[in-house]
């Protein structure tokens, strides 16, 4: 675990840190060879690649997508974002969180078998 990443998290107002502590563990426990890094001003996570981060806002969170968001199956259209390569999902709460879903984005934007 990132410290910088840790201190984000600690740092946010507390609804959005119930959402990133729980989101921090679905990609931890789902991805393949997953690390934590602190740049832009934000917590990334990445495999091979940068593959998610975590942003902060008003009244909600950002969790964010890229290399290979066009492989990810969206049957609800929760997806924004009009980035060649960029997408994400706000989250407000945490019961707005699909951790089915989630864990199988990140497993297909890890490679995790």
């Amino acid at each position: 675990m990132n410290e910088q990443v840790t201190e984000y998290i600690n740092n946010a107002p507390q609804n959005q840190k119930e959402i990133m502590e729980i989101l921090r563990k679905l990609i931890h426990k789902n991805g393949r060879n997953v690390r934590e890094e602190f740049k832009w001003s934000r917590p990334i996570f990445k495999s091979d690649k940068d593959f998610s981060y975590f942003q902060v806002n008003k009244n909600h969170l950002n969790f964010g997508f890229y290399n290979g968001v066009e492989l990810l199956n969206d049957p609800d259209g929760i997806l924004q974002g009009t980035g060649k390569t960029m997408r994400h999902i706000k989250l407000k709460s945490t019961s707005d969180i699909n951790p089915k879903l989630l864990a199988e984005w990140i497993k297909i934007l890890t490679k995790k078998p």
